[in-house]
Parts: C-alpha cells; sequence; structure tokens
C-alpha cells in the first residue's frame, strides 16, 4: 500500500510541476527550448494519442488515474487540471470551465513560447553575422 501512496505523491508532485513548467517556463530563457518540448509533447499527446484514445489524452494521467483506482478511489473527474483544483485547492469546478481554461492557457502558453523562441533563435543566428 505504501508503494502506491508514493506513487500518488509522485504524480501530484510530478504532473504538478509539469503542467506549471508548461504554463510558466517560456519566461525564463535558458527554459524556453525544455519549454517548447514539454509543450509539444502535451500537444502530441493530447491530439496524436488522442486519435486513439480520446482528445485531451495525457499518459500520466491514465498512470495515475490506475494508482488512483488500486488505492480505491473511483469518482474521478476526467481532466486532471480538474482533480488538481479538487485535491489541492478545494474547488469543485464545472468540467467545461476547466476545458476551456486549459485550452486557452495552453493556447497562448504555446504561442508565447513558440514566439519567443523563434525570436530567441533570429538574435542568435543574426549575433552569429556580426
Amino acid at each position: 500500500m505504501w508503494v502506491l501512496r508514493a506513487a500518488d505523491l509522485f504524480f501530484v508532485v510530478f504532473h504538478t510541476a509539469f503542467v506549471l513548467f508548461s504554463i510558466t517556463g517560456f519566461f525564463f530563457p535558458r527554459l524556453r527550448k525544455a519549454n517548447l518540448i514539454a509543450l509539444v509533447l502535451t500537444a502530441v499527446s493530447w491530439f496524436g494519442l488522442g486519435l486513439r484514445y480520446g482528445l485531451g489524452y495525457c499518459f500520466l494521467t491514465e498512470w495515475h488515474w490506475q494508482v488512483l483506482h488500486a488505492l480505491g478511489e473511483r469518482s474521478l473527474p476526467r481532466s486532471y487540471i480538474q482533480y488538481l483544483f479538487q485535491r489541492i485547492l478545494g474547488l469543485s469546478l464545472p468540467a467545461g470551465w476547466v476545458d476551456i481554461l486549459v485550452g486557452v492557457t495552453f493556447g497562448l502558453s504555446l504561442i508565447l513560447s513558440v514566439s519567443l523562441n523563434l525570436r530567441d533563435y533570429r538574435l542568435r543566428k543574426g549575433s552569429r553575422r556580426n
């Protein structure tokens, strides 16, 4: 049982850190490439694997849900972010609202990350010519 509890804690910490890094990593110039990679991996999971398992599919969520089911948890939301709002903040938000929040936040983060990475690339490329 302690292994399942440890796995649960790992997923809460790691998945939450991954989400926070995905939506804020572009702020830090040295982390921008890694941030873009994290966002692309998220898109591949949501939309690539989502073609087979359903739009928005996340393998981290799937693995965490398996751990929680083994711990006896049965009424899990379909969204990991909705789960985090419930578990960490004690807020029960409608799934539709959370989906919109996640979609808009992801879209803005991706746009900002791509834009800043392109700008950084152009600046590096331009400084090499001089």
